[in-house]
């Protein structure tokens, strides 16, 4: 699997680049919004990237950041979504903008990108409307993401860890409950919401539950923000 690749851009075609990684062209398709953000040709580019492969077709998408790619991942797991289909989403709301139509349940958003209709603008709002919290989650935390690999890789190397004192642990949790409120507030926020109706609703799904992440109180306060009636 090919996750991500840098090295000179040679070529801006219509809907892909071509990046020499150390003498090995590789065709890249990307959306209009990643194709007009991209550097002059000559210069250095990296791009995170999804491997699309087929029988008869192997293909390379890719993405300036994580977050898109992740909200790529999930944009072609909706029946009839292909995925230029969700290229062409991304190339016309960008991640939050996807964020805040499925949120809301905006399907003339969803729409608004070519080739996708009513039909399949809808499946997507109703079909991810329950994942979308995960992936919005992520925004509002990059690092995470990043992080997630490292435990991977580092942690069964490490030491093992002593057991940590009651204190300190009731303190870890603490701080951590902390910490999701905070990111699930800022991912709201992004999406458009006031702080103090935002801030309410994401204090009042934390009360309910003590030990929601971040995804949970994300979809916890959109419940709550939703329009009643």
């Amino acid at each position: 699997m090919i996750g991500k690749i840098a090295g000179r851009l040679d070529y801006r075609g219509a809907d892909h680049v071509l990046v020499d990684v150390r003498g090995v062209g590789y065709i890249v398709y990307v959306s209009d919004r990643t194709l007009a953000a991209m550097p002059r040709v000559g210069e250095a580019v990296a791009l995170f990237t999804e491997l699309l492969v087929r029988e008869d077709l192997l293909q390379l998408f890719g993405f300036p950041t994580m977050l898109e790619k992740e909200w790529h991942k999930l944009l072609v797991t909706v029946q009839g979504v292909g995925a230029k289909a969700a290229m062409a989403v991304l190339g016309t709301l960008g991640p939050e903008g996807v964020a805040r139509a499925i949120a809301l349940g905006d399907a003339k958003a969803i729409q608004a990108a070519p080739g996708v209709g009513p039909k399949i603008a809808q499946r997507v709002v109703l079909e991810l409307k329950s994942k979308a919290p995960a992936v919005m989650a992520m925004g509002a935390n990059p690092a995470s993401m990043a992080g997630a690999i490292e435990d991977d890789v580092i942690e069964p190397m490490a030491a093992p860890k002593k057991a940590a004192k009651p204190d300190s642990a009731a303190g870890a949790q603490a701080a951590g409950r902390a910490a999701a409120s905070a990111e699930a507030l800022s991912a709201l926020i992004n999406l458009g919401y006031q702080h103090g109706d935002a801030a309410q609703a994401v204090a009042q799904a934390a009360g309910e539950d003590a030990q929601a992440g971040t995804g949970a109180l994300i979809k916890a306060a959109l419940k709550l923000l939703a329009p009643k009636g």
